[in-house]
């Protein structure tokens, strides 16, 4: 089953888009090193995101969060879409990777793997 898990915006410049944020839609900004940070939503409602520097995805990204992403990416590339890349570890327990779907729009999954 999967969820939505958080939102990612790219951007150019972090000090700039974390200014825009912050004035039009009241975000607070917590920095997770220079090219990165998470964006949280007045009085902790909804979900929350980052901004990162525009790379990989140039246009903002849904994640979702998936029992085991192997499974998901079959599931995707069996049914018109494509994995994005390698699958990559986060820390210690949880990885993420992009796919493709069926109409050509990027998402991102995450997953959290069973500790050893």
């Amino acid at each position: 089953m999967a969820k939505v898990e958080h939102f990612e915006i790219p951007v150019d410049d972090i000090t700039r888009a974390q200014a825009f944020y912050a004035t039009v839609l009241d975000f607070q900004y917590e920095p997770w090193g220079d090219e990165m940070g998470v964006i949280r939503q007045p009085q902790g409602e909804g979900i929350n995101g980052d901004l990162h520097l525009r790379g990989a995805t140039p246009h903002p990204t849904v994640v979702f969060t998936v029992d085991r992403i192997e499974d998901t990416v079959a599931l995707a590339v069996a049914n018109g879409g494509a994995q994005i890349g390698d699958i990559q570890p986060l820390d210690e327990n949880s990885r993420w990777v992009y796919i493709k779907d069926s109409e050509g729009n990027i998402v991102g999954l995450y997953d959290q793997v069973a500790s050893e």
